[in-house]
């Protein structure tokens, strides 16, 4: 059992480590490889002195409770930031930088309205930006502190706020696929718990070293990667998104020269690097000792698995650190997981799991690869009929149910919501369940997610995933690899749904190679399908919408569309799909209002 497992509250486990570990590595800032002043460190007493500072000048003038935005890059002010709040007694309210295009800017206003929060903290680059922003806004009487800046508080006049495992301390806000942000309200017990659980799953120990370059407003950034280092009492190295955008390598690169042993990333990351890394760069690198290689956030793809373990295999990587995981910020982000073995995948029989159905494909059936997420640790997990609330036997697809300590205790000030997703009850009768959303199934005890209950689509009788859509057309169409695409249905007058396919497109062509392109797609879908398509939009790269998180968002894009909103290349429609959209009001609610301009602040 992890000795952190034991603390009385996360803020006395970082004093402890701070007394008996003072001047190890915490956390530190990568800016440049190559240069021996390009990391910025903070050890464990530093960190709790900046920590015990920050915190004195919330003590001066706000009570325990209040929330407090967080609005930084990635970077060890965010850290400092972070338990400077969690010493004060406050709550953390993370969220990316406002961004210059309306829809980003106004996503996070909702969340410091929906936090009513009280301060705003960002770092002396940005403070004015954010100051900008916040009078803009409207967000008046909410201070915005450069937390970087010293002389603020004086550490030594610190005082410890009550404090238990009950208390709440993070406001994780996820808007999921759809709607508008909110705010999961995580407590010391959710984290110390969740970590806990993680550590068991995967088997990750003090000694491991933690990186990555996921935003720190990420629930993967955050609880699945930075804080399970402090946890433990080992270390956290970080880079930014951007310098893992721009040039992938760099973030193998970090892994190798830092002797980072945990580094995790949703799937396109892996595929990024598996396309974008060149043999020269690939020459120099040694992966040997990346044990614990993290694959969430969006769904898992077997083809991508076995593609970047053969890609890397001779820089010393081994497919037996690739960890496909499973988790939500509900659950105070991991679920569920295995270390150390390849990847568990099953090949079954794709009509059948249109019917929610498990069955092993033979050679010759159409088949689709599921890729398992491990195994729960630290949950109750039930497969549930979503409308019956009925438990379903093993081998059928269900909405996936959790309850555990892990489980958050709701959504901030939103109790429809809660209720809605919160302290479910089976059919049986048992009580205090998480309803995810998520569809899946478990085997021999372990998860496979299939997808999402209010994205399925249903067409001609038959219930289809979307991104297994999105993934064929990636794979078999060069033009589309490493970009995003939506696919999602709408419906003509008095006509069976139609399919629709946005993507967007690496490069330019003309019109008869946008023509050729969009032939070739309707053909992949139909041969791998056996559904017509009723329309093919191509798209500026970062059109698609996505959440904080990374997940598509189907439904804002399907509301797009018929919006006629979307940055589009080139489209073709059958005419009941014109109809069909001509048809709708060309008015976008305000939560979409400029999103064309751009997608959401998560990399890609």
């Amino acid at each position: 059992m992890p000795a952190f497992e034991h603390a009385p509250h996360i803020t006395a486990l970082l004093r402890e480590y701070a007394s008996t570990r003072p001047d190890q590595e915490a956390v530190s800032l990568v800016r440049d490889l190559d240069r021996a002043d390009g990391t910025t460190t903070l050890t464990y007493q530093r960190l709790d002195a900046e920590a015990r500072r920050i915190a004195v000048w919330l003590q001066e003038r706000f009570a325990p409770g209040e929330r407090v935005l967080m609005l930084y890059p990635v970077g060890v002010d965010f850290v400092a930031a972070f338990f400077g709040c969690l010493y004060a007694g406050m709550i953390t309210v993370p969220a990316p930088l406002p961004g210059q295009y309306p829809h980003q800017r106004r996503r996070v206003r909702a969340i410091a309205r929906d936090a009513g929060v009280r301060a705003i903290f960002t770092d002396s680059t940005h403070a004015a930006a954010v100051t900008e922003w916040a009078s803009a806004e409207g967000l008046d009487g909410v201070t915005v502190l450069a937390t970087d800046t010293q002389g603020e508080g004086d550490p030594e006049t610190w005082r410890m706020p009550p404090t238990s495992r009950d208390t709440l301390l993070l406001l994780q806000y996820t808007s999921g696929s759809t709607g508008d942000p909110k705010g999961v309200m995580v407590s010391h017990q959710n984290l110390l718990h969740n970590v806990a659980s993680f550590q068991r799953a995967l088997g990750f120990t003090d000694r491991t070293r933690f990186g990555g370059w996921i935003p720190l407003y990420h629930d993967m950034g955050l609880m699945a990667q930075l804080l399970p280092a402090l946890f433990l009492g080992s270390s956290c190295v970080l880079m930014t998104p951007n310098a893992f955008v721009m040039r992938p390598h760099l973030w193998l690169r970090m892994i190798d020269k830092h002797d980072i042993g945990y580094s995790a990333a949703p799937n396109f990351a892996f595929e990024l690097c598996r396309r974008r890394v060149s043999d020269a760069q690939l020459a120099g690198l040694d992966l040997s000792r990346w044990e614990f290689a993290a694959n969430g956030s969006e769904p898992v793809q077997a083809s991508t698995l076995r593609a970047f373990a053969q890609r890397f295999a001779a820089a010393g990587f081994s497919e037996s650190a690739l960890c496909p995981c499973y988790g939500m910020a509900e659950a105070t982000v991991f679920v569920s997981g295995r270390a150390h073995r390849p990847p568990v995948v099953r090949r079954v029989v794709a009509e059948a799991l249109e019917q929610h159905e498990y069955r092993l494909a033979t050679e010759g059936q159409q088949a689709r690869e599921l890729v398992s997420c491990g195994v729960p640790e630290g949950y109750d997990v039930r497969v549930v009929d979503p409308a019956t609330r009925a438990t379903l036997r093993p081998g059928m697809v269900g909405e996936l149910w959790l309850r555990g300590d892990s489980v958050s205790r709701g959504y901030w000030n939103n109790p429809r919501a809660t209720a809605a997703n919160f302290d479910a009850t089976t059919a049986e009768g048992e009580q205090g369940f998480l309803r995810t959303g998520d569809l899946g199934l478990v085997l021999d005890g372990e998860v496979y997610v299939t997808g999402r209950i209010k994205e399925m689509l249903i067409t001609h009788g038959r219930n289809l995933y979307p991104q297994d859509i999105e993934h064929e057309v990636r794979a078999q169409h060069p033009e589309l690899a490493t970009r995003f695409g939506a696919v999602f249905t709408v419906s003509p007058p008095d006509e069976e749904e139609a399919v629709i396919v946005t993507h967007e497109v690496k490069g330019r062509f003309d019109t008869e190679g946008y023509r050729q392109l969009v032939a070739r797609i309707k053909v992949t879908v139909s041969r791998e399908f056996g559904i017509r398509v009723g329309g093919v939009v191509l798209l500026k790269p970062g059109s698609v919408q996505r959440t904080t998180s990374g997940k598509i968002q189907r439904a804002a894009m399907r509301t797009l569309f018929l919006a006629n909103a979307l940055p589009v290349l080139h489209e073709e429609l059958d005419a009941q799909v014109l109809q069909a959209r001509q048809a709708q009001p060309q008015v976008l609610p305000p939560s979409l209002a400029g999103a064309t301009q751009g997608g959401e602040d998560f990399p890609g």
